[in-house]
């Protein structure tokens, strides 16, 4: 009798339970404050509030997404220069070239006189194998024209490249035929390694252009194959070399230094500190080395030429660098987008930041570089246009500075004079580029002779020749080339050759011809064969 009780009151005094929960759990949350305790409040922030009233309310459409994102710059701009918004629609881009790939057809290509020409065809890519060459003419892709004014690099380049294993047909124009060419696109490797070979028979150049994904892969893969030769001197030239992952950077600095030293180290106020040591045998912790760098070589360029530095395993050469010393990490947001948020500092060995000051303003600190030229340090080295002014020593005595980048033991400064303005305009028109391409379309037969760079730089001799050429295109734009200094005569001709090079044999062949006559790489030899007579 008593359960028959129980089962009849007890779903009564559950609803009583709960329904007393609710009113007294109503009444808590009235007494809490808005945004507090176990009742958090999901409230707006002021930003979103006025972005819903602009989109309600305002009197013409707008796009929110923009306003948005402006809003969002706005506000990243108000941190250090290096923290930054990146738009959906931006990131894949921004993310490629550290990833060390993308996804397309395997071509590079100019546009010349309104046209897309295909300048180098990346051997066995998906268009090797579907029979495209050097000169091929894009014309339409997928039946869309692409001839015209209007065209853009950045256009040709949404159109060609997609998913992997997906086809795109191209028509392009051979020798005045038209052909329709379809292509599966693959993944397309972005090598962070630009040249490497033999300076002199016991010296070897690698010229490492970014610290990508693949960065230390292909360094090593450089290495192991500098040392088939037997080498007992390196080159390391970071000169250009913008950054990029920092990981990449301790793991090539661990092939140069011994034991368990310190490479660099990281510290910020929400981030505590945290060190980076050598693990292992490196591959060359013995031998002559030398690390090239200039204003343009930063972060992971400058966090590996510092610790280097600092321990005297390397004689760096060329100016000071960029000075970039802060640690940014990627944030993932919600509707596809990211940030790169500044977390920490770099510090080499010796304690020394990297950063060089920015409490002018974000403006001001981008055209420091340039100041650089107009002050006249990129050729003369002055230690008091050095930042903070503040001085280390290093494990064998050397003065170094920190808080304005790396300063190099060796300055070797820029030749900035000047070119007369009929070179610089045949520069800034374009009209130079479209010479050099068709010259090399138009000689391809007995550039195709040459096997090497090496002996396509000095057996390919016809300079005169190529000259009245040069003179007689230059002529057709209305530049007079006829009255330029011998100087600057050589000065082109040199250029030329190099870019020859690099359409035959890419970057390598390009700085194999241009460090030919490189005063940087001539003092970084110089360093090396009185350090080796010094022993």
């Amino acid at each position: 009798m008593g359960n028959k009780k129980l089962q009849v009151w007890l779903p009564l005094v559950f609803s009583i339970v709960l329904i007393g929960g609710m009113y007294f759990g109503f009444k808590l949350r009235e007494s809490t404050p808005s945004g507090t305790g176990f009742f958090k409040a999901d409230k707006k922030t002021s930003l979103q509030e006025i972005l819903d009233l602009v989109r309600q309310r305002y009197v013409d459409r707008i796009s929110i997404d923009s306003l948005q994102n402006n809003a969002i710059d706005e506000m990243m701009g108000h941190l250090d220069p290096h923290s930054i918004y990146i738009p959906a629609s931006n990131l894949q881009e921004v993310n490629e070239d550290l990833l060390g790939n993308f996804e397309g057809i395997g071509v590079e290509f100019n546009i010349f006189s309104d046209t897309v020409h295909i300048v180098h065809v990346i051997a066995d890519g998906p268009s090797d194998k579907a029979g495209l060459q050097v000169g091929d003419r894009i014309i339409k892709v997928n039946g869309e024209t692409v001839a015209g004014k209007n065209i853009s690099s950045d256009d040709i380049k949404k159109k060609i490249r997609g998913q992997r294993d997906t086809p795109v047909k191209v028509t392009i124009l051979r020798k005045g035929e038209q052909k329709d060419i379809s292509i599966k696109r693959g993944t397309i490797p972005i090598p962070s390694i630009d040249a490497v070979y033999m300076l002199d028979d016991t010296t070897g150049y690698i010229k490492l252009n970014k610290f990508s994904e693949t960065a230390y892969e292909e360094f090593m893969r450089s290495l192991e194959n500098l040392q088939k030769n037997k080498i007992s001197n390196l080159i390391l030239d970071l000169r250009g070399n913008g950054g990029g992952f920092m990981n990449e950077a301790v793991e090539i600095a661990d092939e140069f230094l011994s034991d368990e030293k310190l490479v660099v180290y990281t510290q910020g106020v929400n981030t505590q500190r945290r060190e980076y040591k050598c693990r292992r045998n490196g591959l060359f912790e013995k031998g002559g080395l030398v690390v090239l760098v200039d204003e343009l070589s930063a972060s992971a360029s400058e966090v590996l030429a510092g610790a280097l530095q600092d321990w005297c395993r390397a004689t760096i050469v060329g100016r000071r660098t960029f000075g970039k010393g802060l640690v940014q990490e990627q944030y993932s947001l919600s509707d596809g987008s990211a940030i790169r948020l500044t977390v920490a500092r770099y510090y080499t060995p010796k304690g020394r930041s990297i950063q060089r000051s920015y409490e002018k303003g974000k403006e001001k600190y981008l055209e420091e570089i340039a100041d650089r030229y107009e002050n006249g340090e990129v050729n003369q080295l002055d230690a008091n246009k050095i930042a903070n002014g503040k001085i280390y020593k290093t494990l064998c005595g050397d003065t170094v500075y920190g808080g304005g980048g790396i300063t190099p033991k060796i300055f070797v400064g820029l030749d900035t004079g000047s070119l007369h303005r009929n070179v610089t305009e045949l520069y800034g028109s374009g009209s130079l580029n479209d010479f050099i391409y068709y010259y090399y379309i138009n000689h391809l037969e007995e550039i195709n002779k040459f096997d090497r760079p090496d002996e396509f730089i000095t057996k390919y001799n016809n300079e005169e020749a190529r000259w009245q050429e040069l003179v007689k295109h230059a002529a057709n734009d209305s530049i007079d080339l006829t009255k330029i200094s011998p100087a600057d005569k050589d000065f082109l001709q040199k250029r030329i050759k190099a870019q020859l090079a690099r359409y035959k044999w890419r970057t390598e062949g390009y700085y194999e011809a241009i460090n030919s006559h490189d005063p940087v790489i001539k003092k970084a030899l110089e360093v090396l064969k009185s350090s080796s007579l010094g022993k």
